[in-house]
């Protein structure tokens, strides 16, 4: 078992290494294996990164991400200019499902509404506004319609776990309510884990997934 000292020199040590952001303000914290970063970025996208090169840390039970969005002078957009280039991007990434889709944009914060059939779509318009200059946050609300039974997307998702060399089938359950699904379980690695829960929404008429999975390394 590794030690919150390891962990929090190898977050530390994780987040210099990458080319994506200046770790230069941003602090780690390490609790019983749950990282709390913060600070400050100058884009969302940066904020993503920085989260997700902690996640990569073996050891790693959680990661709580407060770091803040401080947009550089010149880099400032007003909200009309900001809303074109949201739902272009959102146009280009899907070019079907963006009928679907409305962008809001407050001083500089983000709310995506409407409807999609799939995760991925619903994620899709998410990640096509993390590179934006201007944006503040973004809020997700965009629903799910399923067209599947409970039966059809545990069945779909078990079977997904059983082809995913990164997740041990053996060691989880899928419980699904409608198109509510409970991952249960233990696994080897924060990766692991949410391997498990990317690979779950994956499955189609999914509209949450509540991954109660635990991780408990080996070693």
């Amino acid at each position: 078992m590794r030690t919150d000292t390891e962990i929090e020199r190898d977050v530390k040590a994780e987040l210099r290494w990458s080319p994506d952001f200046d770790e230069t303000d941003i602090a780690v914290k390490v609790n019983g294996g749950v990282v709390a970063l913060t600070g400050f970025v100058r884009n969302l996208y940066e904020r993503f990164q920085a989260e997700t090169s902690a996640k990569r840390v073996a050891g790693v039970a959680g990661v709580a991400n407060d770091v803040q969005v401080r947009v550089p002078l010149g880099d400032g957009r007003a909200d009309p200019e900001i809303a074109r280039e949201a739902v272009a991007a959102i146009k280009t990434t899907l070019p079907i499902a963006s009928e679907h889709i409305k962008v809001l944009v407050d001083e500089g914060r983000v709310t995506l509404e409407g409807k999609v059939e799939w995760q991925y779509q619903r994620e899709g318009a998410e990640n096509a506004m993390r590179r934006l200059k201007g944006i503040r946050s973004i809020e997700n609300v965009i629903q799910i319609a399923p067209r599947v039974s409970a039966t059809d997307i545990e069945r779909q998702i078990a079977q997904a776990f059983r082809r995913n060399a990164e997740v041990d089938a053996r060691s989880i359950t899928v419980d699904a309510r409608g198109g509510e699904v409970t991952l249960r379980g233990k696994v080897r690695s924060w990766t692991e884990r949410e391997e498990a829960q990317r690979t779950a929404w994956s499955a189609p008429g999914v509209t949450r997934v509540a991954n109660e999975i635990a991780v408990a390394p080996q070693g």
